[in-house]
C-alpha cells in the first residue's frame, strides 16, 4: 500500500464571521491510499486556533503516517490520539479504499437516494442586516430548524434578530438553536441565558469558554435554556476523561464534530458515554470540503438520530468539489445520479 498526503486551501465565497474572527480561507489536508489499482481518500479537516492538533508538527505527523501506513488503521488511530483530524482522515481513507467507489463509504437508504436527513440552516455572524437577510433566505428555503451564531455583534441586536423570527414563526413552526462559541463571560452568562430563553429556543451551544467546568456545571443545573457542549469536547481523548467530563457538567446536549474529536471512533465513544448519562446529541460538520462532509453525512445517517443535524453541502467555498449532496426543503439528500468532480491526479 502506498500513502501520500496533499494540502488544499478552500476559499470562502464571502468572508464568514465567527466569535473567533473572520474566515476567508480554510486549510485542509487529504490522505490518499493506493493499493492494487484502487484509491482511497480521506480528509484531515483542521481548524486553525480551534483544533487541538493545530500544532507546528502537523505536516511532519502526516508525513510520518504515510511512511508508516503498514501499521494499519487501528494501531495508527491509537498512536494519533493527539491528532484527531488525522485519525478522521485515516478512517475515511481506509473506508474509501475498501468501498466499491471512493465516495460511498456507508451503504444505506441515504446513499441510494431513498431517504434524507433533517438538517439545520446555518446563519453566519455579521452585520444585523446581513444576518437578517440570511434568516429570510433560510426560511424561504424551507428550513424548520435555524442555527444562529451569536456573540459577535451587540447582544441587543442579536435579541432583535430572534424577535424578528418569533414575530412570524412560533417555536412549533421554526426551531431556533444559537451558538455562542464561548463568547459569554461566566459572570453574565446566566442573565443572557434568561433573556434568550424568552424566545423559546431549542438550545445554546457553548455559552462560556471551555475549561470552566465548575461554572459550566452550575449553569447546566440552573439554566432556563438547554445547553449543548461543543468546544468543551475538544482535546478530551480517553474514554475515562470523557466520562468524567460529562458526569461533572451534565449538559442537556453534546455536539459532535468528527474532525475535532477523533473521527467516527471518537464520535461513537462520546455517544456511548452521553447515552449513559441520558444526554442527547447531534453531529455537525466543521467546514470540511465536500469530501469530508460526504463521509460525515453518510456516517451520521447510519446512527438514525432524528434531531436536525449540522450538515450542509459545502456551498461556502469557490473551489469545492462537486458532489451528489443536495439540500432541499431543509433536508439533506444524496442524489446518486449526480457525479463527483474529483481528479485524483490533482492529489499527486
Amino acid at each position: 500500500m502506498k500513502a501520500t498526503y496533499k494540502k488544499h486551501i478552500l476559499n470562502f465565497k464571502r468572508p464568514s464571521g465567527t466569535s473567533r474572527g473572520i474566515l476567508t480561507e480554510k486549510e485542509t489536508w487529504f490522505i490518499i491510499l493506493e493499493e492494487n489499482g484502487k484509491i482511497g481518500i480521506g480528509e484531515c479537516g483542521i481548524l486553525r486556533t480551534l483544533s487541538v492538533d493545530d500544532r507546528p508538527d502537523y505536516e511532519a505527523k502526516l508525513q510520518w503516517v504515510c511512511e508508516n501506513i503498514h501499521l494499519g488503521k487501528d494501531t495508527l488511530w491509537e498512536v494519533l490520539l493527539e491528532f484527531p483530524s488525522i485519525q478522521f482522515g485515516l478512517e475515511m481513507a481506509f473506508l474509501s479504499l475498501a468501498s466499491k467507489t471512493p465516495f460511498e463509504l456507508f451503504e444505506s437508504d441515504f446513499t441510494s437516494g431513498q431517504k434524507s436527513m433533517l438538517i439545520n440552516g446555518l446563519v453566519w455572524m455579521g452585520e444585523e442586516s446581513f444576518m437578517k437577510q440570511q434568516i429570510e433566505e433560510k426560511l424561504a428555503q424551507g428550513f424548520t430548524c435555524i442555527k444562529l451564531k451569536i456573540g459577535a455583534i451587540d447582544f441587543e441586536k442579536e435579541l432583535g434578530l430572534l424577535h424578528f423570527i418569533r414575530e412570524h414563526f412560533d417555536e412549533k413552526t421554526i426551531e431556533i438553536r444559537v451558538d455562542a462559541n464561548g463568547a459569554f463571560y461566566s459572570t453574565d452568562a446566566l442573565d443572557k441565558l434568561k433573556q434568550l430563553a424568552g424566545y423559546k429556543l431549542h438550545s445554546i451551544e457553548q455559552p462560556i469558554p471551555k475549561n470552566n467546568t465548575d461554572r459550566m456545571s452550575e449553569l447546566c443545573k440552573i439554566t432556563p435554556l438547554p445547553i449543548a457542549l461543543d468546544e468543551e469536547l475538544i482535546g478530551v481523548f480517553l474514554p475515562s476523561e470523557k466520562e468524567t467530563l460529562l458526569q461533572k457538567i451534565k449538559p442537556q446536549y453534546i455536539i459532535l464534530k468528527p474532525s475535532l474529536i477523533g473521527g467516527f471512533r471518537g464520535t461513537l465513544e462520546w455517544i456511548s458515554t452521553a447515552e449513559k448519562f441520558e444526554i442527547q446529541w447531534w453531529i455537525t460538520s466543521a467546514l470540511e470540503s465536500n469530501i469530508g462532509l460526504n463521509a460525515i453525512a453518510q456516517f451520521t445517517y447510519t446512527l438514525h438520530n432524528l434531531l436536525p443535524q449540522g450538515l450542509g453541502t459545502g456551498g461556502l467555498y469557490t473551489n469545492n468539489f462537486d458532489c451528489p449532496l443536495e439540500v432541499s426543503n431543509g433536508q439533506l439528500w444524496y442524489r446518486n445520479e449526480k457525479n463527483w468532480d474529483v481528479n485524483f491526479e490533482d492529489f499527486k
